[in-house]
């Protein structure tokens, strides 16, 4: 369906153009720009890799290599043409040779990602924040392989195979990118086309029943450890993993210890991107509009995986703090260091029955 440009007189569709028309090429312009914006394309989505294709034998490469929210890995391939070509048979070759990727190997390609992307964020971190899990071991890690193909459009033999596919358990989507000149700007317009959204539904809501099944499975095996902290004496109820490293950070901020020092003590792997800081003495209302300026300003980190309620803010020096909630199977480990080195504030822990 064409694009229209309503004026207060008339109704005239918009110009479609072809990518190589508007001077645009594949890695140097939708690949780098998608890149960034991924949502566009594929929701829920963290891009791990660009140009991938870190096996012998072989020159291919994968133009952009995700996981999803679910832990899939996601194989992403672009093309400006108008038929999609023979991506399909393309992005199934990917999809089989990075099957067998595992957590720490992912965590190792998006380290050296980053880097080229000049970003300092943690790798390791990164992928459990966006997984929504305290460690590799809250989860099953690719437990499947998604293909997100993006085209200026498909032929039908393109479409047909996709949807033969997906008959046969494949999750293969179709993303179309459609080019509009308007007087100076381009405009793309972003379908997703192969499955269409209203059946792809039934198919979403079979594999959120399959998902369920699996994290059901998955919690037969998890750490529900809590423990009871001793801290100067005085003895707490049990608690989860989170909470008992906010009542330990808590009670050596109320010791007059930085959140510096106390990510200095933590274990090397555990004590990056624990504290975030923010200038001034702020209550929640004021904090949350401090992390709306970051986001806005382009501050990338998910602070919904922060503590932040009135509670559990940390102040010092005019500073205020919030602590990462994301800690996992290496707790024991983190108490164990502050224990150590604060020795004068008494801290103590068990784990509970």
């Amino acid at each position: 369906m064409p694009l229209y440009e309503l004026t207060p007189d008339s109704i005239q569709p918009v110009r479609t153009v072809r990518f190589s028309e508007a001077g645009v090429r594949e890695r140097e312009g939708l690949q780098r720009v998608l890149r960034e914006k991924i949502e566009a394309i594929s929701s829920d989505t963290l891009v791990v890799a660009e140009e991938f294709g870190q096996w012998e034998e072989s020159r291919r490469r994968i133009d952009l290599l995700g996981v999803d929210a679910d832990a899939n890995l996601v194989v992403i391939e672009l093309k400006r043409t108008e038929d999609g070509g023979h991506m399909e048979l393309q992005a199934i070759r990917y999809a089989a040779m990075i099957s067998t990727l595992t957590f720490d190997r992912v965590v190792e390609i998006l380290a050296e990602h980053l880097i080229k992307t000049g970003s300092s964020d943690d790798a390791r971190r990164l992928l459990l924040d966006h997984l929504g899990w305290e460690s590799p071991d809250d989860g099953e890690f690719a437990p499947g392989v998604r293909i997100v193909l993006a085209s200026a459009d498909f032929s039908k033999e393109l479409t047909t195979a996709v949807l033969w596919l997906n008959e046969q358990g494949l999750d293969v989507r179709c993303v179309r990118l459609t080019p509009y000149r308007l007087n100076e700007a381009l405009l793309v317009d972003i379908q997703q086309v192969v499955p269409l959204p209203e059946a792809s539904e039934y198919t979403v809501q079979v594999r959120a029943k399959q998902q369920e099944a699996r994290i059901h499975r998955q919690s037969q095996h998890r750490d529900f450890s809590k423990f009871i902290l001793t801290l100067d004496g005085r003895e707490t109820e049990p608690l989860n993993k989170r909470r008992a490293m906010l009542a330990a950070a808590c009670f050596l901020v109320g010791r007059g210890v930085s959140p510096d020092a106390i990510a200095r003590a933590l274990p090397p792997t555990e004590g990056k991107r624990r504290f975030i800081a923010f200038p001034g003495k702020l209550d929640a209302p004021a904090l949350r509009r401090a992390i709306a300026e970051r986001v806005s300003g382009g501050d990338r980190r998910d602070f919904q995986r922060y503590f932040q309620e009135p509670d559990e803010l940390l102040h010092l020096d005019g500073q205020t703090y919030i602590l990462s909630k994301m800690w996992g199977a290496s707790t024991q480990q983190c108490l164990a260091a502050l224990a150590a080195a604060f020795p004068q504030h008494r801290i103590e822990f068990e784990i509970a029955e």
